[in-house]
């Protein structure tokens, strides 16, 4: 084989396995949480399934310019109550509705961080509406048997990776019946 064709078969395989927006081949993880995501504004990529196994975790699309934006005040503060309990709030932003969140991600993080002074993990944007949605979005809103509609929307899942709910882009995570389901399942 010469060296060219060895380096366009590295190529290949090399862009082939780029995408972290795939499940990973972790046969002993919950496929809710068997994926690589890059960090928001960042080139490292997370296996959600290393860092996050064995805890309550709330998915969650969010936008900087949507009427439900106010949720990062409340997402980050049940955060900050029950992550040293096994809670996290993983936060996805996306322009799919409204097109509420149209800068790109250092401009995502700078907002986030500066306005809402947020700690959770935040991912790469991400598309999450039905039929353009990424592969994790994909499997959620299957299980689920509803896709987010809004922006904001929130998947809740319990310690084993298991979907127990899908909460509506309304309810605010710090209203009573989110936070009896967060600490039912801690």
């Amino acid at each position: 084989m010469s060296k060219k064709t060895s380096l366009a078969l590295f190529v290949i395989v090399f862009l082939s396995f780029g995408n972290n927006s795939v499940a990973s081949d972790n046969k002993s993880c919950p496929e809710t949480l068997n994926f690589k995501k890059e960090k928001l504004a960042d080139d490292e990529i997370v296996d959600l399934c290393n860092e996050y196994k064995g805890k309550v975790v709330m998915v969650v699309n969010t936008a900087s310019f949507c009427g439900f934006t106010k949720q990062y005040k409340s997402l980050e503060s049940v955060y900050r109550k029950y992550k040293d309990e096994g809670f996290v709030v993983l936060g996805f932003p996306s322009n799919d509705f409204g097109e509420q969140e149209p800068g790109n991600e250092a401009q995502i993080k700078d907002f986030c961080e500066r306005t809402y002074k947020i700690k959770f993990p935040m991912f790469e944007k991400t598309v999450v509406s039905k039929g353009t949605n990424d592969p994790m979005y994909k499997l959620l809103g299957t299980m689920a048997g509803e896709y987010p509609s809004w922006n904001f929307h929130k998947y809740l899942l319990d310690r084993n990776g298991k979907l127990v709910s899908s909460i509506a882009s309304r309810t605010d995570p710090k209203s009573a019946s989110v936070i009896s389901k967060i600490e039912s399942l801690l």
